[in-house]
C-alpha cells in the first residue's frame, strides 16, 4: 500500500541550525520539500570522484586481485591525487599526438627540413615564403623577371618553389607556412609522448585495485552533498531558521522525538490535495515486495494518490514470465544459476528471491505444456509425459484425442482468459478506489469491465472459432458503450447534469476507445505467440545439430549451446517488451493507473 504522508514544519534558532540538521538526518525520516541543490564546490568533488572511479574500471586487470585494506583517507588522497595528475597528463600527450599527427600530414608532402634553420635564414635577411602552383602559374612566374624563387621538389604532383620575398598577387598559389617542427621532430615528440601514456597507465593499473577505497570516499562524499543540499533547503533570517518535508505517518513519533530532544518548534498538517509533489513510499508485504528489482529497473512508481497493484503486478509478471520462457529446461537452468548466485552471496536478496519464483514457475510451465529444451524425445520419458495436461501438450502426438489445432486453441484461450481476469481486475480496482472517493464515474469502470468481457467473447468467436451468439455479446458491448458514455465525465467536484454533459462531449473518443479495448484484449495472444516463437527456435537448432554426425557431432554440440542460449536472451528481452508492457499499459490503463509516482528519498546518512 502507498504510506500516507504528512507534511512537517520544523523550526528553530539560527544558532541551533546545524544542530537541527544533524538531527533530522539522524532519524532518517524526511524527504525535504522544494529540496534545493548541494554547494558546487562539494557536488562537482563527488562527480570528479565518481568519474574518476568509473575511469579506472578500464584500467583493472580480471587477474589481478583487489586490495583487501581500505586506505587511510591521507594514504587515498596522496593516490587520488596521482590518478587526477596521470588522467590529465594522458589526456594531454594523446591530445599532442593527435595534433602532431595532424602536423605530420600537413607537412610530410614538403620533405624533411628544418624549421630552425628557417628561422636562422629569416634573421640574416633572407625571408622565404614557399609555395605550390599549377604549371600554368609556375610558368608565369618564371616569366617575372623581378622574382627570386628556388624550384623545389614537386609537392601533391604540383610545383613548389621557395620566393625571396612574396609572391605577386596575380599569380595564383598555395602558401605553404612551416610548423615549429620538422617532421623528425613530430615523430619524436609522438614517441615520447606515447612512453608517458605507458607511464600514466600503470598509475592508472595500480590505483584500480584500491576500489573498497574508492566506495569508501565516495559514500563519504554522497552524505556531504545530501548534506549540503538540505543546508541550501533551509529557509530563515538573523533570528530563526526553518525546513519544511514530507513524513510517513507511521514515522511521525521519530520528527517529534528529535524536535524534542533538540528543543525544535514542530508543526504537523496534512499534506494539500494540490500538492503534486508529494512523494510515494510503498509499503511492501513479504510476496509483493519481490516485485521490488522489476519496478527499480523500470523505473516506475505510482503517484502518492494512486493505488499499490505490487501485488497484481508480481503475479501477473510470473505467470507471463513462465509463459514467454516458456520452456522447462530454460527454468531449471535459470534455478541452477539462481542457487548458485545466492551460494555466492553467502545472504539471501530479494533479487535472488524474485528469480526463484520465476524459475519455479517457468519449469512449472514447461512441465505442463512437455517442453524441456525443445526436444520432442522429452516425451518419451513416462515421468516427464505425465506432469502434462493434455489439451496444453506442445507435442501432442504423444496423448490420445489431442491434436496440434487443440493445443494451439487452448493456449490462446488462456492467453485471452487471463488477459481478461487482468483487465477486469484493473476496472474493478478502479471502481473500489473510486467508490471510497465517491466518485460517480466509477460507474465507467464499471462499463469498462463489461466492455472487456464482451471483447473477450468476441475473441473467441472470431480467432478460436468458438460458437458464441454474437448477438448477446454486441448488447454487452453496447451497454458498456452507454455506461461509459454517460458517467465516464464524472467527478466529485461536478454536479450530475455537468458530468453528463462532458461525458457526451467524448462521445467519439469513447467509441474509439471501446473500439481499441478489443485490441487491448487481443494482444495478450502475444503470451502464446512469443511462447511457441521460443519453441520453434530451440527445436530448429536441434534439428540443425542432429543432422551432423561423426567429426561434426562436436559441432553439432557447439550449434546447440549457442543456439539455446541466443533463444534464452531473446526470451529475456521478450519478458521486458511483453510481459512488462502487459502490466504497465493494459492493467494499468484499467486501473487508471499512470506511474506518476516521485520516489520517497529522505534526508539520511547513506551508508
Amino acid at each position: 500500500m502507498v504510506e500516507k504522508m504528512k507534511m512537517v514544519h520544523i523550526v528553530t534558532t539560527a544558532s541551533a541550525k546545524e544542530e537541527m540538521l544533524k538531527g533530522l538526518r539522524d532519524i532518517g525520516v524526511v524527504h525535504l520539500a522544494e529540496k534545493q541543490s548541494a554547494d558546487r564546490e562539494v557536488s562537482d568533488r563527488f562527480q570528479t570522484m565518481s568519474r574518476t572511479e568509473m575511469a579506472l574500471k578500464d584500467y583493472a586487470d580480471p587477474k589481478q586481485k583487489q586490495a583487501d585494506e581500505v586506505l587511510a583517507d591521507d594514504e587515498f588522497n596522496k593516490m587520488y591525487d596521482g590518478v587526477l595528475e596521470a588522467i590529465d597528463r594522458r589526456a594531454a600527450l594523446g591530445a599532442d599526438i593527435a595534433s602532431s599527427n595532424t602536423e605530420i600530414d600537413r607537412i610530410s608532402a614538403w620533405g624533411e627540413f628544418s624549421p630552425e634553420e628557417l628561422k636562422e635564414l629569416k634573421e640574416a635577411g633572407y625571408d622565404f615564403h614557399f609555395y605550390r602552383m599549377g604549371s600554368k602559374e609556375f610558368q608565369a612566374l618564371r616569366d617575372e623577371e623581378d622574382v627570386r624563387f628556388i624550384r623545389l621538389a614537386p609537392v601533391d604532383k604540383q610545383d613548389a618553389v621557395a620566393v625571396f620575398g612574396t609572391l605577386p598577387a596575380s599569380i595564383q598559389a598555395t602558401e605553404f607556412i612551416p610548423g615549429e617542427s620538422s617532421v623528425s621532430e613530430l615523430k619524436q615528440k609522438i614517441e615520447d609522448a606515447k612512453k608517458g601514456i605507458e607511464e600514466c597507465d600503470e598509475t592508472l593499473k595500480a590505483a584500480s585495485v584500491y576500489d573498497a577505497s574508492f566506495k569508501k570516499q565516495l559514500l563519504r562524499l554522497q552524505n556531504e552533498v545530501n548534506y549540503s543540499s538540505a543546508n541550501e533547503t533551509v529557509q530563515g533570517d538573523n533570528d530563526f531558521v526553518w525546513i519544511s518535508g514530507y513524513v510517513p505517518e507511521i514515522s511521525l513519533d521519530k520528527v517529534k522525538a528529535m524536535a524534542a530532544e533538540k528543543k525544535c518548534a514542530l508543526a504537523v498538517d496534512d499534506v494539500s490535495e494540490e500538492d503534486d509533489k508529494i512523494p510515494t513510499k510503498l509499503r511492501y508485504t513479504k510476496i509483493s515486495k519481490l516485485i521490488e528489482p522489476v519496478f527499480n529497473i523500470l523505473g516506475v512508481l505510482p503517484g502518492y494518490r494512486e493505488q499499490d497493484v505490487s501485488l497484481w503486478f508480481f503475479l501477473f509478471f510470473t505467470l507471463f514470465f513462465a509463459m514467454i520462457i516458456g520452456d522447462g529446461g530454460y527454468g531449471l537452468l535459470i534455478l541452477i544459476g539462481t542457487i548458485a548466485l545466492r551460494i555466492k552471496q553467502k545472504k539471501g536478496s530479494t533479487v535472488t528471491f524474485l528469480l526463484f519464483v520465476l524459475s519455479i514457475a517457468t519449469v512449472v510451465w514447461g512441465a505442463i505444456t512437455g517442453t524441456w529444451f525443445g526436444m520432442k524425445s522429452a516425451m518419451e520419458v513416462e515421468f516427464l509425459r505425465n506432469l502434462v495436461i493434455d489439451p496444453f501438450a506442445t507435442y501432442p502426438e504423444y496423448f490420445p484425442g489431442v491434436d496440434s489445432t487443440m493445443t494451439q486453441n487452448t493456449i490462446m484461450k488462456f492467453s485471452f482468459s487471463i488477459g481478461a481476469i487482468q483487465m477486469v481486475l484493473g476496472s474493478i480496482l478502479a471502481i473500489k478506489d473510486k467508490i471510497v472517493k465517491k466518485d460517480l464515474s466509477w460507474v465507467s469502470n464499471a462499463g469498462w469491465a463489461i466492455a472487456v468481457v464482451g471483447m473477450y467473447l468476441l475473441a473467441l468467436n472470431l480467432v478460436i472459432h468458438e460458437n458464441i451468439s454474437l448477438k448477446p455479446v454486441f448488447a454487452l458491448i453496447g451497454v458498456a458503450f452507454v455506461l461509459v458514455l454517460l458517467f465516464g465525465g464524472m467527478s466529485p467536484d461536478k454536479t450530475f447534469g455537468q458530468g453528463l454533459k462532458a461525458g457526451l462531449a467524448n462521445a467519439f473518443t469513447d467509441f474509439l476507445d471501446t473500439i481499441s479495448c478489443f485490441g487491448n484484449v487481443m494482444s495478450y495472444i502475444r503470451l502464446f505467440a512469443v511462447g511457441m516463437a521460443g519453441v520453434a527456435i530451440s527445436q530448429s537448432f536441434n534439428g540443425i545439430a542432429a543432422g551432423m554426425h561423426g567429426p561434426l557431432i562436436i559441432l553439432g554440440v557447439v550449434v546447440v549451446l549457442i543456439g539455446h542460449a541466443l533463444n534464452i536472451i531473446m526470451c529475456f528481452l521478450s519478458v521486458v517488451v511483453h510481459g512488462v508492457r502487459l502490466n504497465v499499459l493494459e492493467f494499468s490503463g484499467q486501473v487508471g493507473l499512470e506511474w506518476t509516482g516521485l520516489p520517497y528519498e529522505p534526508f539520511k546518512e547513506v551508508e
